[in-house]
C-alpha cells in the first residue's frame, strides 16, 4: 500500500524537501505540501511537475491551530508529517500528530514567538505523549542541528572510545549580491545571531556576549574565514548523548558587511521582538524588518559560492589521542540547478527528507521523541552520499 507524506511549510526549505521527496517517490508515495499560503505550494508543485515529472497535492493549513491540524490529519491520514514551518509552530504540530497517531519530524527546535530563546525542554516533555500514541518524533533533522549530530554519533561509533571536545563549524561562503539579506527566515536568523553566545565546558554552560569569541578557521574548498561563537540547539542534546564530552562549541562565519548592518539595526531597535506603537498601530520591529528584506527563497538564482559545515572532534581511541574532521561542502549554483533553492535551504532540506525516508523504511524506529544522535548514524551517512550531500573525513 502506497505511503502518504505531508510536508508543512512552503519556504526555501519546504521547497527542497518537496523536491527531494518527489525524487524519492517510491518511498514517500502520495505527497501533499501544505502551508498557510497555498499559492506558494502551488508554485513549488508546478516546478516539481516540470522538472521531476511527479505530481504532488497542495493544501492550505493554519499550523497554529491544533483543531484545524487534527481535522486535516484525520482526513488526509499521512504516514508521516515533515514540519518545515516556523519553529514557533513545532508544539501545535507535535500535539496534532500525537492526537492522530502520526509520526513527526522537524528541523529546528521550538521557539516561543515572544522570547528570543530556543531549547528542547518543551519538545522533550512530549516524549511520554508520543510513546502513548505509539509514534516516533524526530527532532532537528536539518544540517545543524541534524547532520552535525549524526557526524558526532558516527565519530563516536567508529573513531573514538571517548570524545572530549567538539567544535561544530558552519561556513556559508555564498554571495547573493545584496548588501544585507538572510539565507533563511529573517526573524529566526537575526534572533539567533543577536542572542548571547553559549558553550558547554566541564559540566556547565558558559555565556558570552554576542560575537565575543572569534577564531579563523581554514575551511576545505573555501579557505580561511572569521568564525564566531554562537549558541546552537544541537549542543543541548549532544551533551546528553556523547560519552566523555568535556567541551562543545558552535561557530558560524559572518562577513563584515553582515555584522555591520546587524549592529546598526540592533542599535536603532530594529531587532526588537516586543510591540511598539507606530502612527496608532502596533508593530513588532523584527517582523517589520523581515518584510523589507529580500525573501530568502528568492536568493537561489543569484547566490554563488559554497557552504562547508562539519565537526572537529578530539578524543581517545585505544588509549591514544585522536582528532578527526568530518565535513560536507555544497555549491549554491549546483543546488539551485537541481531543486531551485540555494545551498543553505538545500543543506537543511535534504537531511529532513533523509530522516523521514529512514523512518518510513523502518531503518530508524522507536516510540517517543528522539534527537538524531540517538539513532544508528550509518544509514543516514550512506543516504547523504546518495542524495546530494557527500561528506569527507580528515584524520
Amino acid at each position: 500500500m502506497s505511503k502518504k507524506t505531508l510536508i508543512i511549510g512552503a519556504g526555501g526549505v519546504g521547497n527542497v524537501v518537496a523536491f527531494k521527496c518527489a525524487m524519492n517517490a517510491d518511498t514517500f508515495g502520495n505527497i501533499t505540501l501544505a502551508s498557510r499560503t497555498v499559492s506558494k505550494c502551488d508554485a513549488i508543485a508546478k516546478n516539481i511537475q516540470e522538472k521531476v515529472g511527479v505530481t504532488i497535492a497542495t493544501a492550505s493549513i493554519d499550523a497554529n491551530s491544533v483543531p484545524q491540524l487534527i481535522e486535516f490529519l484525520n482526513t488526509l491520514k499521512p504516514d508521516i508529517v515533515i514540519n518545515v514551518a516556523l519553529p514557533y509552530q513545532d508544539l501545535t504540530i507535535m500535539d496534532a500528530c500525537s492526537a492522530c497517531g502520526i509520526d513527526y519530524l522537524d528541523t529546528a527546535n521550538y521557539e516561543h514567538p515572544d522570547t528570543a530563546k530556543f531549547e528542547y525542554k518543551e519538545q522533550w516533555a512530549r516524549d511520554e505523549q508520543f510513546k502513548e500514541a505509539n509514534i516516533m518524533g524526530l527532532l532537528g533533522s536539518g544540517f545543524d542541528p541534524g547532520a552535525t549530530n549524526v557526524f558526532c554519533a558516527y565519530a563516536q561509533k567508529h573513531y573514538f572510545d571517548e570524545i572530549h571536545t567538539i567544535d561544530i563549524l558552519d561556513c556559508n561562503a555564498g554571495d547573493h549580491g545584496y548588501p544585507f539579506a538572510t539565507n533563511f527566515n529573517p526573524e529566526i536568523n537575526l534572533r539567533e545571531v543577536s542572542a548571547k553566545g553559549r558553550y558547554w565546558e566541564n559540566g556547565e554552560w558558559i555565556e558570552t556576549e554576542p560575537m565575543e569569541i572569534m577564531q579563523v578557521w581554514d575551511y576545505p574548498e573555501v579557505g580561511p574565514k572569521d568564525s564566531y561563537l554562537l549558541y546552537h540547539e544541537e549542543m543541548e542534546s549532544l551533551v546528553k548523548h556523547i560519552k566523555g564530552l568535556k567541551r562543545i562549541r558552535f561557530f558560524m562565519t559572518f562577513g563584515q558587511s553582515y555584522l555591520t548592518h546587524m549592529k546598526c539595526l540592533e542599535n536603532v531597535g530594529m531587532l526588537g521582538i516586543k510591540e511598539v506603537e507606530h502612527k496608532g498601530m502596533k508593530i513588532v520591529p523584527m517582523e517589520f524588518l523581515a518584510t523589507l528584506l529580500p525573501d530568502p527563497a528568492s536568493l537561489g538564482p543569484r547566490t554563488k559560492g559554497k557552504t562547508n559545515i562539519g565537526i572537529y572532534a578530539k578524543g581517545m581511541k585505544d588509549g591514544v589521542e585522536k582528532t578527526i574532521y568530518i565535513y560536507q561542502v555544497s555549491d549554491h549554483e549546483a543546488c539551485y540547478a537541481e531543486v531551485m533553492s540555494q545551498g543553505v535551504s538545500y543543506t537543511t532540506g535534504v537531511p529532513a527528507m533523509i530522516g523521514a525516508k529512514l523512518m518510513l523504511e523502518g531503518k530508524w524506529q522507536g516510540k517517543g521523541v528522539f534527537n538524531m544522535e540517538q539513532l544508528d548514524p550509518d544509514p543516514f551517512m550512506e543516504e547523504m552520499n546518495k542524495q546530494g550531500l557527500p561528506w569527507k573525513i580528515i584524520e
